[in-house]
């Protein structure tokens, strides 16, 4: 995915930053797209977050979504124009539409039973955090470089979206490409992955703001071996070149391999509304545990921010 945009704006603790664009090659279209960095940490309470993000989010999203067109981003109807040739190798793959018109007027969504679709999850920054090089200094989120290639945007994502008459939503994720691997890689050289994921979501809050928990699960399965070929379900129960210490304490978590599932928390933004298409899009904000190596080590917090895009039914 080739990114950019014409100018930087910021918005509370959210600020958008310019990229360098990619060069169309012949026969094949270019995208720009916009970098999303922020820097607010989530809430323990999702309810909190919402409450914090709301309005702010709206309206940096709705300005990012209206000035989208200019920066050469795809609408939907010009994405399913393309051809193979001119989607391979160019990154547009790994974008999410736009909306070319509709309005910031989110009560153009009208009250009711929706289901949404073609939901798709296009991240724009990947951040972990740290504990500080300072004595007494906080934990932050520290910028990373991405080591992963253009495979990493959720797509074809539906569910329940229910609005009521006070513009109170409840989105329940179902189905879809919800989960994509991730590697990073942290400024000391540290590689971190993880599972970007959404699923079994469950969000509620306005639509300036609504949010929830998700499950992550675990990003090898039981069935993968180790160095020394332990497994969860399969392989060895202990390191066999050190029976003797097979039941030792500092090496159960080694030895005792767990994929259970983790949480992670995310909030989403409603910024723009086509009431003539029913495509509805907006910005998010996830937070979600990264690989704990079956267990063996400690999860580090990844925060994800970028885009979304859908379609109600």
């Amino acid at each position: 995915m080739a990114m950019s945009t014409a100018a930087s704006m910021s918005m509370g603790n959210m600020a958008l930053r310019p990229v360098a664009s990619r060069t169309a090659l012949p026969g094949r279209v270019s995208v720009c797209r916009p970098q999303v960095m922020c820097r607010a940490s989530l809430q323990q309470q999702v309810s909190q977050k919402i409450a914090d993000a709301g309005k702010a989010a709206l309206a940096a999203g709705a300005a990012l979504l209206l000035a989208a067109p200019g920066a050469q981003a795809i609408s939907y109807d010009d994405l399913q124009a393309l051809s193979y040739l001119q989607v391979k190798g160019s990154g547009i793959a790994n974008t999410c539409p736009v909306i070319e018109g509709g309005s910031s007027n989110l009560k153009d969504i009208k009250a009711g039973n929706y289901r949404i679709n073609k939901l798709c999850l296009e991240p724009t920054s990947f951040t972990v955090k740290e504990e500080s090089q300072f004595k007494g200094g906080e934990a932050e989120f520290t910028p990373t470089k991405l080591m992963t290639r253009l495979t990493y945007t959720l797509d074809e994502i539906s569910g329940a979206f229910n609005v009521d008459g006070s513009g109170n939503v409840n989105f329940v994720e179902e189905d879809g490409i919800d989960y994509a691997a991730v590697t990073v890689q942290l400024p000391g050289g540290e590689r971190v992955p993880f599972l970007f994921t959404i699923k079994e979501l469950n969000a509620k809050g306005s639509l300036d703001g609504f949010g929830g928990d998700f499950m992550v699960p675990s990003y090898r399965g039981s069935s993968f071996l180790d160095p020394k070929g332990r497994g969860g379900s399969t392989g060895y129960d202990n390191a066999v070149a050190l029976p003797g210490r097979s039941d030792a304490e500092e090496l159960a978590k080694e030895n005792n391999k767990s994929t259970k599932p983790l949480k992670g928390q995310i909030v989403f933004s409603v910024a723009k509304v086509d009431k003539e298409t029913n495509e509805i899009a907006g910005v998010f904000e996830s937070v979600q545990p990264s690989d704990t190596d079956l267990g063996s080590k400690a999860p580090k917090d990844v925060k994800i921010t970028g885009l979304w895009y859908g379609q109600l039914s």
